[in-house]
């Protein structure tokens, strides 16, 4: 009998061992944004009031809806530089069939399919092409930035349809319409990567590539996939920003690919491949986005702003290089 009961001891302590091991990176990110809360909340009397809550979600949620799609990527050891400049591209063409008279949906489908169209090249470069998505994606960051300037001819699209602008900057009972777009984004993603054969063959793909071959998994045809969401989502914020500005700014979304990187990585995804969740990339963009707000309310001058955010990258990687060490 008491071999019984230790020999379950063990296994609960098993259990729970392995429970803290699998959600490690998701505690350790949920703790820093909890002592980042508190620390604010001490320094500034503003930092926890409504408004400026809100206000905090929304700025963060373009870059936690790209941060989604770029995870992807980096879980299965890829990377997505191109995001910033698919903001752009697709804010333009949204912009420009969304005009006073012209109807919503084929404005949104219009940025959708730009941002589709750009994450396909990346992936299917990548995957067919052999390149190395650092590569890949860095000639589309280029290439999507050009295209928003041709096609804009240089210039803001104006004269946006007033339904279109709601997108970005409405208001339903008191909550912007961003953050409900990013949360409906979160749970589809969530339930893709956790709940569908394709995110466990992500998953697959970023713990050991050749072990997916072998077990049958079409590696580029899912990779293709990945990057062809991560574009979708990038458009889907660059409409976002498109309509919140109430226009199509070619210069649009310079630094997102940086920002939903650091998102990812702060967020506890790995470098390494095959770790990482959508829920992660959520705190990990409330974190730059609590840290953000807390130098400006501190009125820290925005030079300091960038070597702070810049250290906090670095950091990021480091403890994920010495996680899985």
């Amino acid at each position: 009998m008491s071999k019984m009961v230790t020999a379950n001891e063990n296994k609960a302590d098993s259990n729970l061992l392995d429970f803290i091991k699998l959600h490690y990176r998701s505690f350790q990110s949920i703790l820093i944004l909890v002592v980042m809360v508190v620390l604010m909340t001490i320094l500034s009397p503003y930092f926890l009031q409504v408004r400026n809550l809100l206000n905090v979600v929304r700025q963060i949620s373009l870059i936690a809806i790209i941060g989604m799609g770029v995870t992807m990527c980096i879980i299965t050891t890829g990377i997505d530089l191109s995001s910033g400049s698919i903001v752009a591209l697709a804010g333009v063409v949204a912009a420009s069939f969304g005009q006073a008279n012209d109807p919503i949906l084929l404005a949104i489908i219009a940025g959708l399919a730009a941002g589709a169209a750009a994450g396909f090249l990346n992936g299917f470069i990548s995957a067919f092409g052999q390149i190395p998505p650092f590569i890949a994606t860095l000639g589309m960051m280029i290439g999507a930035r050009g295209l928003a300037l041709i096609y804009s001819d240089g210039r803001p699209i104006t004269g946006l349809n007033s339904t279109f602008e709601f997108i970005g900057g409405g208001y339903i009972w008191g909550v912007p319409v961003p953050i409900y777009i990013m949360l409906l984004v979160a749970v589809v993603s969530h339930i893709l990567l956790k709940k569908t054969r394709f995110g466990k063959h992500v998953y697959a793909i970023g713990g050991n590539r050749q072990a997916a071959v072998v077990s049958g998994i079409n590696v580029k045809r899912n990779l293709v996939l990945v990057y062809s969401y991560a574009g979708m989502l990038s458009a889907l914020s660059g409409i976002i920003l498109a309509a919140r500005l109430s226009a199509g700014q070619p210069t649009a979304g310079e630094g997102y690919e940086l920002d939903a990187i650091a998102a990812s990585v702060i967020g506890g995804t790995s470098f390494s491949g095959g770790i990482g969740t959508i829920p992660g990339v959520i705190i990990g963009a409330l974190i730059m986005g609590v840290l953000n707000n807390g130098l400006v309310l501190l009125s820290v001058s925005p030079y300091m702003q960038m070597v702070v955010k810049g250290s906090i990258i670095v950091l990021a990687v480091l403890m994920d290089k010495w996680t899985n060490r």
